[in-house]
């Protein structure tokens, strides 16, 4: 269906082109934050420039990775409020994957690029010898910072089941999400850093996957087995998310009483 749904966009070729572009245009703060990294400074907190541009590469495709499969659950209280979670509970396929399914967000395009784009600069400036094991963790560490968004993005959408009107609430959770996951949270006090790992875990998306590939395990401030364990981390989280979604589910009553 998500092929179908980008068939259906891609028909209309100067939208698609301008949502794109768009995703890119809105990803402009972290292309301006890698050129003045670049021009300005060594590094960022020990992290050297390249350890941080893989930060930001990483947060960034990651969301794109999250926008494609799973973004629409952040529009939940939208369809709630549409009536469209009736029709989701009449039809034989989970709710959960019709919800993801509603419709392709032609922005994660844009946003891939620029992830890609500050990737590629930061391969470049990174001074480590890459290994097929480490490419491995780096596409593993992408997935796991997806599932993590889309597990913070998941809980929150609960409260749409029974209240309206928390589009706000969800895009603070991504403003959140974009504004510390980009960097190296050791620049960050202790407490706020412990607070972005084990309460809001934004360190999981890419700060940790990112500190175990360019060997600064010893500055995240989470045991090293945790660290290195980031990917299923954000596995576990998605699939615990996704347990109560569905027993939260259960209590749904229609707009309409």
């Amino acid at each position: 269906m998500n092929r179908l749904n980008l068939k259906a966009q891609a028909a209309y070729r100067g939208e698609f082109i301008l949502g794109a572009v768009f995703g890119v245009v809105w990803q402009g703060s972290m292309i301006l934050f890698a050129g003045v990294l670049l021009l300005r400074f060594p590094g960022l907190g020990g992290w050297k420039q390249g350890d941080v541009l893989l930060v930001a590469s990483m947060r960034l495709i990651s969301h794109s990775v999250y926008v494609v499969l799973f973004a629409n659950i952040a529009s939940l209280s939208v369809f709630v409020q549409e009536g469209r979670m009736d029709g989701f509970l009449l039809r034989p396929m989970p709710v959960y994957r019709q919800v993801l399914l509603t419709q392709f967000r032609v922005n994660a395009f844009g946003d891939m690029l620029a992830g890609a784009g500050i990737f590629a600069v930061a391969l470049l400036r990174l001074d480590i010898g890459w290994t097929p094991a480490k490419a491995f963790y780096v596409v593993a560490g992408v997935i796991g910072g997806a599932l993590v968004e889309a597990a913070l993005q998941t809980l929150l959408s609960i409260a749409s089941l029974r209240f309206t009107g928390l589009m706000t609430w969800t895009s603070w959770m991504d403003q959140t999400i974009s504004t510390f996951g980009n960097y190296p949270l050791n620049v960050l006090p202790g407490a706020v850093r412990g607070g972005l790992t084990f309460i809001f875990p934004v360190a999981f998306v890419a700060f940790l996957p990112a500190a175990v590939v360019t060997g600064h395990t010893a500055t995240t401030g989470v045991p090293v087995w945790l660290t290195a364990a980031s990917p299923a981390v954000g596995l576990l989280l998605f699939l615990g998310a996704k347990a109560i979604w569905y027993r939260a589910l259960r209590f749904y009553q229609s707009i309409g009483g």
